[in-house]
């Protein structure tokens, strides 16, 4: 079985490893010990202090399989992007330009930097190993952190969004990124993903301040706006499935699209039922599997069957229960891995 869990200190040399399978575009989880080592700390007292008010927390969970002790995924939520880090996009915006005398009517598409100081909560660093992939694995890692936000309402902002990794190849070569941020930043997309984590101050030196035409962008580049990593597509019809839509705006190095959704709408925040455990059981249950988590601040989640019984508590495994670090009479959260 597997577990989604808070991250902690001892993930560290196995997060570093499970990162470096990540390849490029992955650009909040950095295959660099220091940086994850500060990334860990944070989301730990993000954990201890869960804020009255979300002041850019950083929650970092990994999957754990519990059969090996081995670290196989990871994901992440921010509590409120903004403040002294801006979040920044590129807005697509289109207008209409016509000619009465050429008899020529043109929709022209431009690109708008956006910068976010007062911004909403975010989901990203998601990554699972490859060999884990299948089997509800992903769903678990994506959807269990909305049973976090389910459980954590007030801790967070009222609207979620996602930036999805982009068009880059296994050099780490991004069409978009030669088009436009070569220009300016002279310097190569994992380089800059890099000092994007450090501190986002040369974004907002460098990066062209007025609009850019899309047609103008050599062909190659105007291919991938909006356009997600062959790696990523599973996660965004995992978000599409839960409510997430696209907004209108793509990453600024590679121009991977944003989606979100309004805390509240999302499919697993909005059908989550939180119930009494009156059973654990040995053996198995026949009943559906659900995603289940536990309502603590030692936050857990998993696969697991749940049976409603007669006194309107419900029935889980004892292997469900130990996942959970739960027992008889304690509270937990479920939802159907995938909209019913």
């Amino acid at each position: 079985m597997v577990v989604l869990r808070p991250v902690s200190l001892a993930d560290l040399d196995q997060l570093v490893a499970l990162v470096a399978q990540a390849g490029f575009g992955l650009t909040t989880l950095p295959a660099d010990g220091d940086l994850l080592q500060q990334r860990i700390e944070g989301s730990m007292r993000g954990f201890e202090k869960l804020q009255q008010k979300p002041e850019g927390e950083p929650y970092l969970f990994v999957m754990e399989d519990l059969t090996t002790g081995q670290v196989v995924g990871t994901a992440g939520v921010f509590a409120k992007v903004g403040g002294f880090e801006p979040f920044y996009a590129y807005r697509i915006e289109s207008s209409i330009h016509e000619s009465k005398t050429l008899k020529i009517r043109k929709e022209i598409r431009t690109l708008h930097l956006y910068a976010e100081h007062d911004g909403p909560s975010e989901i990203g660093s998601l990554f699972l190993a490859p060999s884990y992939r299948g089997g509800g694995n992903g769903r678990l890692l994506s959807i269990g952190r909305f049973l976090f936000m389910a459980q954590f309402k007030k801790f967070f902002d009222p609207l979620v969004i996602a930036e999805m990794r982009g068009v880059i190849d296994a050099q780490g070569r991004s069409p978009f990124w030669d088009a436009i941020g070569k220009h300016f930043f002279e310097i190569d997309l994992p380089r800059a993903d890099y000092l994007s984590i450090i501190n986002k101050r040369f974004i907002a030196d460098l990066m062209p301040k007025h609009p850019i035409y899309i047609p103008l962008l050599p062909q190659e580049a105007q291919d991938v706006i909006g356009k997600v990593h062959a790696q990523t597509e599973p996660a965004l019809h995992v978000l599409e499935t839960e409510g997430f839509l696209r907004n209108g705006m793509v990453d600024i190095f590679e121009a991977g699209p944003c989606v979100s959704s309004q805390l509240r709408k999302i499919r697993a925040v909005k059908e989550s039922v939180q119930a009494r455990i009156s059973q654990i059981v040995e053996g198995p249950i026949d009943a559906t599997n659900f995603i289940i988590s536990n309502t603590q601040r030692d936050f857990r989640a998993c696969m697991g069957p749940v049976k409603v019984d007669a006194d309107k508590g419900i029935i889980i495994t004892k292997l469900t229960g130990l996942a959970l670090k739960v027992k008889v009479g304690d509270a937990v959260r479920y939802v159907t891995a995938k909209p019913t």
